[in-house]
């Protein structure tokens, strides 16, 4: 996702500054982008000068000590813990005091990643949806110790990306993911217990709710691992069993059918 947060960013006029842990991933990065753009022109949604501007505002780098003078960190790396505070912690060190740090989490405790800095009340949540540039909200997540200045900065930097911003405070799965997840794994018991094939799932639920695409094609999408893992999340964080997943979504991370990236999930890709 860090390419599409890039996009907007760099696309409302922000010089944008992206940074990976290779340059084979930052060069990835940067063609999804001039695709997304190139897509854009040819729709005739944004001028083809837009377009290079665009580009032109992004910088890439694999060195994360050139993070020293922004203003505003997003990390969008996977979702593990030991992962996130171990970045915040390092880009604590090196960006400069006033610099606000924002995770793109979907699921990890905002407090919990504030405390491997010396800044919480600069540290919050803003949980963009997939795919960035096409998906309007972003979900703001205030920490137990997010200054309401934070806040604010943060709101208006992605009403600025063209997002409307909803602000939560910090809880297992925040709204989105507490209440989405549960939907999804209830998709996935309901074809564990043979109730209904794939197909007549998702489509019950895209023509009788109106939903624009199917609970377990979206679980392909978003990866299964990572309901999975946000499953795991809401059950030890709340301590109930309702939120326990499915043996089916356990079963199929197991055996690396992961959804659309693996190639392979409820659907085949």
């Amino acid at each position: 996702m860090g390419n599409g947060i890039t996009q907007v960013a760099a696309s409302a006029g922000y010089e944008v500054l992206m940074v990976d842990i290779k340059q084979e991933f930052v060069d990835r990065g940067m063609a999804t982008i001039q695709k997304s753009l190139s897509k854009l022109v040819s729709k005739e949604r944004m001028s083809q000068s837009d377009a290079d501007e665009t580009l032109a505002r992004i910088t890439t780098t694999t060195n994360r000590n050139d993070c020293a003078d922004v203003d505003l960190v997003v990390e969008a790396v996977p979702e593990i813990l030991e992962l996130k505070t171990s970045i915040f912690s390092e880009l604590d060190e090196i960006c400069k005091p006033e610099c606000i740090l924002a995770s793109n989490t979907s699921s990890i405790s905002i407090s919990t990643i504030a405390n491997a800095t010396s800044r919480p009340d600069k540290v919050i949540g803003m949980h963009f949806m997939n795919p960035v540039p096409i998906m309007k909200l972003v979900e703001i997540i205030n920490g137990d110790q997010t200054s309401e200045a934070t806040n604010s900065a943060v709101v208006e930097a992605a009403e600025k990306m063209g997002k409307t911003a909803l602000s939560c405070n910090d809880s297992p799965g925040f709204v989105s993911n507490r209440i989405l997840c549960p939907m999804l794994n209830e998709a996935i018991l309901t074809l564990q217990e043979g109730v209904a094939e794939p197909e007549a799932i998702d489509g019950i639920m895209k023509l009788g709710m109106n939903h624009p695409i199917g609970p377990l094609a979206l679980s392909d999408l978003i990866g299964l691992d990572t309901v999975l893992h946000i499953m795991n999340v809401l059950h030890e964080g709340l301590n109930d069993d309702k939120y326990a997943p499915a043996d089916l979504l356990k079963s199929m991370v197991a055996e690396g059918k992961l959804g659309r990236k693996s190639g392979e999930g409820f659907y085949k890709y």
